[in-house]
């Protein structure tokens, strides 16, 4: 029986997570349940699941949920601190981080010191601070499997197979639901049509990412961390069907993918059941269904999030952490209608050409990083709306 602690309960990855664990009642419990705002959400699933703790993250909830709890054998604790805190609990055998950007860093790097089994969905985490992350998760001999469709996808063809066998791995992508679109379009793109995702059923801030092709971008970077690559052997490929949800070419020129419906249960399940591949009753994909696949070269002219990505990743250092602090004020600003969707990459750029580049950051690096880019692109935006 392994004991989860679900960082980030009541979003898309959360719920599903719970999903999964519902319907492995004999291998799996809920020990710990963590959610942002969503109270009534997870009132209901600490009521369901009856783990030992349950956070609420902002702390003006606190007397809400404790006193609906209060029946309950539940302790209840509020606060970002408390999260980070909860996860050295003994008792608890793999942390799954479903909290959505850089929210998810200090909890998980408070996990991977407590030397706990990390399944990771917070791909921001990986992004900022892959380096660190990395390096601790070595020292403290952790395992990070990764919960994201795409690396799920490499890290199931890559088991059994040599370490030095990758020539390269391909990530595939949708393209999101404005694939093939003009600047002059995308710059009449409303929030309402940018949340329209084609394929998958997300949270509003991952879908505007996919849109921009920003979450893409947040993947490459996640690949070479999880990984051991170099920014040259990550490929990224447009295929709006999204049944291959990743491959791996070999060195000898042979490639292998992982196909299936576009269902975040699988490589939840696949996650949390590792090394065993766990049986369900998810629908199954059906060729008959689906009789072409189609891949194309993604338009980095017109989608710059994803150049951006690849300029963070070259050039290493503190560049992500600038990167994702300046798209996670970014996207709020388009999903607040301040600025246009094509406005997202613009003001990414500016934040990333002024903030000051450290080469070899620290954790305290990484968080001054963090809050000077929020500023500066939060003084960015105000200018724009003057």
């Amino acid at each position: 029986m392994k004991k989860i602690a679900l960082l980030g309960s009541t979003g898309s990855i959360g719920q599903q997570t719970l999903e999964v664990i519902g319907s492995n009642p004999d291998l799996f419990s809920v020990e710990v349940l963590t959610a942002n705002n969503n109270v009534d959400l997870l009132i209901q699933q600490a009521v369901k699941y009856m783990p030992n703790v349950v956070i609420i993250s902002n702390e003006e909830k606190y007397s809400q949920v404790k006193e609906a709890l209060s029946s309950f054998p539940i302790k209840v604790y509020a606060g970002c601190e408390a999260i980070a805190q909860v996860v050295d609990m003994g008792s608890i055998d793999t942390v799954v981080t479903a909290m959505v950007g850089y929210a998810g860093l200090l909890p998980t790097i408070r996990a991977v010191k407590a030397g706990k089994q990390i399944a990771l969905a917070n791909k921001e985490t990986l992004v900022v601070a892959g380096d660190l992350i990395t390096r601790l998760a070595i020292e403290n001999r952790v395992e990070i499997l990764p919960i994201d469709s795409e690396h799920s996808a490499i890290f199931q063809c890559l088991v059994g197979e040599a370490d030095d066998a990758v020539e390269k791995i391909i990530l595939t992508c949708s393209g999101g639901p404005f694939h093939g679109k003009s600047a002059e379009q995308l710059a009449k793109v409303t929030v309402k049509e940018a949340l329209k995702h084609p394929n998958w059923d997300m949270g509003s801030k991952i879908t505007i990412d996919s849109a921009t092709l920003m979450n893409k971008g947040f993947e490459v970077i996640e690949a070479k961390w999880l990984f051991g690559l170099k920014p040259e052997q990550i490929e990224v490929v447009i295929h709006p069907q999204s049944i291959i949800h990743s491959m791996v070419q070999f060195c000898d020129g042979s490639i292998k993918a992982q196909l299936g419906l576009p269902d975040m249960r699988l490589p939840i399940q696949f996650a949390l059941g590792f090394p065993v591949r766990l049986r369900n009753l998810f629908a199954r994909f059906n060729f008959s269904d689906c009789s072409t696949f189609t891949f194309t070269t993604p338009d980095t002219k017109n989608f710059r999030n994803l150049v951006l990505s690849y300029e963070a990743l070259y050039k290493g250092g503190n560049l992500a952490c600038v990167l994702n602090a300046a798209n996670e004020v970014t996207v709020k600003a388009f999903l607040s209608e301040k600025i246009s969707f094509t406005d997202i990459a613009k003001i990414n750029e500016q934040v990333m050409e002024r903030i000051q580049f450290i080469n070899h950051p620290e954790l305290d690096d990484y968080v001054e990083s963090d809050k000077t880019a929020r500023a500066y692109a939060e003084e960015i935006i105000r200018q724009v709306n003057e």
